[in-house]
Parts: structure tokens; sequence; C-alpha cells
């Protein structure tokens, strides 16, 4: 039960906090990567049921209810291996995903910048702590936060590459620790 509530926590965390909550806020956010988090929250939640069901059959001494958690917690980790292997296996395409919705915003800024548009890039770029794409000629005229690193300031294709890549890989990570404590499960309902 603690895992999955941790498992949702961990991904309610990831959809509506820090960096990722400002991309959520736009139109054009990273669909795919926020369908990945529901289903983490969806997998906590199942995985938080079965753990209670587990509980109530170890606290019983039912050998059918510790066998439908095991058939369960079966389902699950076979559920939890199939994702991780999707997500490392779509980790470049969700960078290239996400950087291509920033491109699209960075040029309907260029063709429109007194549009809405403007707050939009801007949400990016205080997000991100970068500005632009290229070089710092593009950077003029730019929505640009204040108190940004100069090197940093010149690419947020690189910066999005940089916290796409930190987020899937601890999503990895956690998922790991997770199937770690299902197979463990295993063995104390068997």
């Amino acid at each position: 039960q603690l895992a999955g509530l941790a498992v949702i926590a961990f991904g309610l965390w990831l959809r509506f906090g820090g960096v990722m909550a400002d991309f959520a806020s736009d139109k054009k956010s990273p669909e795919y990567f926020f369908m990945g988090l529901y289903v983490l929250v969806g997998a906590g939640a199942l995985m938080t049921t079965v753990g209670f069901f587990g509980c109530c059959g170890a606290a019983r001494e039912s050998q059918c209810l510790l066998g439908a958690f095991f058939a369960c917690l079966l389902v699950i980790f076979a559920a939890e291996v199939t994702a991780g292997v999707f997500a490392f296996i779509g980790k470049k395409v969700a960078i290239q995903e996400a950087q291509k919705i920033y491109e699209d915003i960075y040029d309907d800024y260029v063709k429109n910048p007194r549009e809405k548009v403007n707050s939009t890039i801007y949400r990016y770029h205080l997000a991100l702590q970068c500005c632009g794409k290229d070089n710092m000629e593009q950077q003029m005229g730019l929505p640009c936060p204040e108190n940004i690193e100069m090197p940093k300031a010149s690419n947020c294709l690189v910066e999005i590459q940089n916290i796409m890549d930190a987020y899937l890989h601890l999503v990895g990570i956690v998922g790991i620790a997770i199937a770690g404590i299902t197979v463990s499960k295993f063995m104390f309902s068997l």
C-alpha cells in the first residue's frame, strides 16, 4: 500500500509540480509524457488497492486472497516492466516532441510577437531558465527572464533535453525500485 501511495504521489508531483507544471498549462503540452504519468498514477492506485487486499489476506491467513494477491502482483509487475521498456525506448521521441513544441511556440512568437504567445514563451523560458534556440542574436526581442546564466541562455532545446533526460531517468529509477519491491511481495505472499 505504501509503495502504491508513493507511486501516486510521485506521478502527481511530476505532473503538477516543478518544471512540468509550466508545460502542462499550455495547450501544446507534451501529451505522451503526461499520458505516461497518468498511467503511473493509475498503477499506483491499483497497487494500493491490491496491497490492501494482500494485507486482508495475510491478516485472515486466507490462501485464496493471497493467491489472488500474487496473481495481481504478477500482472502489475509485467505492466511495470513493459512500461519501463517503452519509457526507455521512447525517451528520444519524447525529447524530440518536447523540443518540437518549443520550436512551434518560438516560431509562433517570431510571426506574432504581440499576441498571447508572448506569455507562453516566457513561461517556457522561466521554467527552463533559458532563452532562444540557437545563438545570442536570436535572443533580441524575446521575452527572457532576468537573472539567467548566459551560457544556458542561448539554447532552450538543450535545456529541454537535459530536463527530460533527468525526469525520465528519475522515472526509470523509481520504476526499478517499485519492481524490486514487487518481487519481494511475491516472496512474502508465497
